[in-house]
Order: structure tokens, then C-alpha cells, then sequence
């Protein structure tokens, strides 16, 4: 009987866990590479992959980035009756907000497009939205309607409606816009956050959400809201503190290559983040560690001779005290046989010091608890 209680209970904390699946589709870089564009369109436009993290400068401002190798992205719908898109599910920003009838802009010109006239849960807010890229500003204003995501029925869901996009940045984006998973004091509108709402509403089980990214194939990464699942992980969770409640940010120890530590020698700050693909940091670091893994600069793209993976050494990434592991088959890119590092130079000084981010390189290892009861990022061996 005891057994059967618990077994019970177990069969009723999975039947609470929301799961939404992550695709993974072709990445920018990918698809501007496959047509040639690549280094025209870099020269365009260069990456300013910091300026997502800047988010202080004015009421509805939510700078943006370009980062070209973003790839995964789950499906949510909004409006009554439901209308489809494709979204960024990003921890590295709080708003929602996806392109809408009233774009005329290239890049909304093949994505979804949100109608407002379709949906009878519509509510217009007539509040001006602007969200800031490397190369211009998306503008748009803000509205309410119901948002479905994995079953999750959340109404009254406070979203930002494009009206214009910058270049052709989006253009080649996999996702058509980007549910932001951070804490509300970054959104840009004083919107509240599509987890909030859910919390607020007791739509979900627990005040938490993880986030498994498959290491191999299109299937098998998936966002789960409201709870853990074991499948996903083996050993222990280990829970660090958020040192900021506003991005998912916490406090690294060093970082170290064959013993050495080779950055972040006096502790840094890093978030972890699922809309940035790549480890991020300032650039002087980030050389070192390129050349400690036999990287070479080559159009600002680091390549790598995919012959040498297998002697290549491991970077352990220590947090809260505990060693997180690397091996080069984690931080190396390969894609149609041509390999790149999976470390990126991004300069955004604090007051802290120079911040790091741990973006998809990072997640796809170590299974991600994003824990607002008690504001603590749960990091566990990835299976």
C-alpha cells in the first residue's frame, strides 16, 4: 500500500508538468550561409549580441540582439479562436510579443501574423511599443488576449503587436516572435510576464520551470512549466542563488582549462540564458580561451579543425563550488562538416564586473530548474 501511495503520488506530479516542446530548426547563420549572404549581411549588420542586456533606457524600450545561431523554439497560440506562432522561449528577457497584420516590413513579410479582428478575447491597450535591435527598432503597441502554451490557458496575457521590423534581420529567424521567461522587473511595459501570470492564476503546480535541450537531432528538447522530471537528468541538482531578480543571473566561481584558470580568475557574474545559442564574455577572456582551444579567427567566426575534438581539452566552468564540465564535443558547432567554437566575445561591464552569459552551449549539458519560490537556478547533469 505505502508503494502504491507513493507511485500514486509521482503519476500525479508528471500529470502537473505542462511540456512544451522545443523544435530545432535552421539557424539564422545557417540559412544566410546556404544563400551566400552571411558576410555581406555581417558587415551590415554587426552583432551586438550585449544589447539584449541593456534594458534601462527608456519606458518600452527591450533592446534585442542578432544572434544568428539561435535554433530552438516552441509553439504557443494566442486569441480565441487560437492563432499559431512559432516563439523564442527566452530567459533572457520578460515580454512577449509577436508580429502582427499591421507589418509591412520585410521581415514580417513570412512569419505569422497575429490578427486582432480574428480573435473575440481581444482587448485593445493603445500603449506604444519599441523595442530596440543592433540596427533599428521593431515598433508596435501593446494589447491583452488569451495565450495558450502547452495546454496552459492564461487570459488577460498582456503581448506586444509588431508593426514594424528592422532590415532582414528577422526575416531569416526560425521563430516569429519571443515569450520572455525573466523576472518582471526587466519587462519593458510593466507588462506581466507570461510565467507570472501563470503563477498568479495558480496554473501551475509549482513556482518553477525547467528547460532539457536534446544534444543530438531536431526532437526531444522540450520547456517543462510547473515541476521537474527526472528522465532529464542523472546525479544530483545542485541550486545556486540569483544574485539579480531580474535576469536569471548568478555568481561563477572561474573558469578553468587543463587545471589553469584561464577567466573569470576573481568570480564573475553570468546568466544563464536560453535565448543567447553560445558562452558569451568580454573579449579579452574569451580570446584566451580560443586560443587555449586551438580556435582560429576567421571572418569573426572562430574555426575549428574537426579532426582535433577528440584531443581537444575540456573547459570546466566552476559554480557555487561545484565543477561543471565541458567536453569539446559540447562546445564545439559542427554544422554541414564545418566546425566552429562555441564561444563568443560580448563586452557589458557592471558594477559586478564584466558579465558572462550561459546560453544553449551551457543548457544542453546541465538540465536548467528556473525556481521563483525560492529564486534559486537548479543545474544537473543533462542525460
Amino acid at each position: 500500500m505505502k508503494w502504491a501511495i507513493v507511485l500514486l503520488g509521482l503519476v500525479a506530479l508528471s500529470e502537473c508538468l505542462t511540456r512544451v516542446p522545443l523544435m530545432k530548426g535552421k539557424s539564422m547563420r545557417t540559412a544566410l550561409k546556404e544563400k551566400g549572404l552571411l558576410e555581406e549581411f555581417l558587415k551590415k549588420n554587426p552583432q551586438n549580441l550585449a544589447s539584449k542586456y541593456n534594458l534601462y533606457a527608456q519606458s518600452f524600450a527591450e533592446p534585442m540582439y542578432n544572434d544568428l545561431d539561435i535554433e530552438y523554439y516552441g509553439a504557443i497560440s494566442i486569441g480565441t479562436p487560437p492563432q499559431s506562432f512559432k516563439v523564442l522561449l527566452d530567459t533572457g528577457s520578460a515580454n512577449l510579443w509577436v508580429p502582427s497584420v499591421y507589418c509591412s516590413s520585410y521581415a514580417c513579410s513570412n512569419h505569422n501574423k497575429y490578427n486582432p479582428s480574428l480573435s473575440s478575447t481581444y482587448r485593445a491597450l493603445n500603449t506604444a511599443l519599441s523595442i530596440s535591435y543592433g540596427t533599428g527598432s521593431m515598433t508596435g503597441f501593446l494589447a491583452y488576449d488569451t495565450v495558450t502554451i502547452g495546454g496552459i490557458i492564461d487570459p488577460n496575457q498582456m503581448f506586444g503587436l509588431s508593426e514594424t521590423e528592422p532590415g532582414s534581420f528577422l526575416y531569416y529567424s526560425p521563430f516569429d516572435g519571443i515569450l520572455g521567461l525573466s523576472y518582471p522587473s526587466i519587462s519593458s511595459s510593466g507588462a506581466t510576464p507570461v510565467f507570472d501570470n501563470m503563477m498568479n492564476q495558480g496554473l501551475v503546480s509549482q513556482d518553477l520551470f525547467s528547460i532539457y535541450l536534446s544534444r543530438n537531432g531536431a526532437t526531444g528538447s522540450v520547456v517543462l512549466f510547473g515541476g521537474i522530471d527526472e528522465s532529464y537528468y542523472t546525479g544530483q541538482i545542485n541550486w545556486v542563488p540569483v544574485t539579480y531578480q531580474g535576469y536569471w543571473q548568478i555568481a561563477v566561481d572561474n573558469i578553468m582549462i587543463n587545471g589553469q584558470v584561464v577567466a573569470c580568475s576573481q568570480g564573475c557574474q553570468a546568466i544563464v540564458d536560453s535565448g543567447t545559442s553560445l558562452i558569451a564574455g568580454p573579449p579579452t577572456e574569451i580570446s584566451s580561451i580560443q586560443q587555449w582551444i586551438g580556435a582560429v579567427n576567421s571572418n569573426n567566426e572562430y574555426l575549428i579543425n574537426c579532426q582535433n575534438i577528440p584531443s581537444m581539452p575540456q573547459v570546466v566552468v566552476t559554480i557555487n563550488g561545484i565543477p561543471y564540465t565541458l567536453p569539446a564535443a559540447a562546445y564545439v558547432r559542427q554544422i554541414n562538416g564545418q566546425c566552429t567554437s562555441g564561444f563568443q566575445s560580448m563586452s557589458l561591464p557592471t558594477a559586478q564586473g564584466d558579465l558572462w552569459i550561459l546560453g544553449d552551449v551551457f543548457i544542453r549539458e546541465y538540465y536548467s530548474i528556473f525556481d521563483r519560490t525560492n529564486n534559486m537556478v537548479g543545474l544537473a547533469q543533462a542525460v
